[in-house]
């Protein structure tokens, strides 16, 4: 009887001893699960936290091709004729006692640099040109006179010739975000921001006592165009300019 007890007991210490090994093994899987999601959470957490912000001021933009008639001719419109892009530069409308209105159009051809003038009957049709816009960072100019900007989201390189930016290159300095706008993958244009803020490097001194209306001076930005201001706009003065236009619009 006496050894029927002893190895009742050395099953019973082995079950117990059993049971607190897998306990054991069962706390660690445990331990080693949390500290799997803590390890993950962390990971995501720093992922996320050096992810790029989003860009909530400038997105990528594609115009497609839509048909438009005469009535929906506006300047700065960029159309596709003959598969080339050409942009309203300016339009008039010639009513007829008899027959329907004509309109004339000045068209400037983005990818020569050219322009034409062509008058249309009243209700012509025509089709947009499917444009994509970029924002890109202007880095700086060669010899030949090339710009080279760099994408905003890719951050790759995009050289542009001048004949694409000579219309805006006056507005545009080191470090702006401009559009760059691709018809079948190349600059055909850049756009500077409008309205942008220039500093006056260089004007005539306001005249004491000229308190004439409308009184106007040329002033000299830190880009380098000129634009005609105020007589009350000094030297160091921080003006609002719209560049599409290339006109003052105010102090700031």
């Amino acid at each position: 009887f006496a050894a029927c007890l002893i190895t009742h007991n050395l099953k019973t210490n082995e079950q117990a001893l059993h049971c607190n090994e897998l306990h054991y093994l069962y706390t660690q899987q445990q331990n080693n699960s949390t500290m799997k999601l803590a390890i993950l959470t962390s990971l995501f957490a720093t992922s996320a936290a050096f992810a790029p912000a989003a860009n909530t001021q400038y997105q990528r933009s594609t115009s497609l091709n839509v048909a438009v008639d005469t009535s929906d001719i506006k300047n700065g419109l960029t159309i596709e004729l003959d598969g080339e892009p050409y942009k309203v530069l300016n339009f008039s409308i010639m009513k007829q006692a008899r027959g329907a209105a004509k309109t004339t159009i000045k068209f400037k051809n983005l990818k020569r640099g050219t322009t034409i003038e062509n008058t249309y009957r009243s209700g012509e049709k025509f089709e947009t040109a499917q444009i994509d816009r970029k924002p890109s960072v202007y880095t700086y100019e060669d010899e030949s006179g090339n710009c080279f900007f760099m994408d905003s989201e890719s951050f790759e390189e995009v050289m542009v010739e001048f004949k694409a930016i000579e219309d805006q290159k006056k507005w545009i300095v080191e470090g702006m975000e401009c559009d760059l706008v691709f018809f079948k993958g190349e600059v055909i244009e850049v756009l500077a921001p409008s309205p942008y803020v220039y500093e006056v490097v260089e004007t005539e001194p306001n005249v004491k006592g000229n308190t004439s209306q409308g009184y106007t001076k040329p002033a000299v930005l830190d880009c380098g165009a000129t634009v005609t201001v105020p007589g009350f706009v000094e030297q160091g003065a921080s003006i609002k300019v719209d560049t599409s236009k290339g006109e003052y619009m105010e102090r700031v």
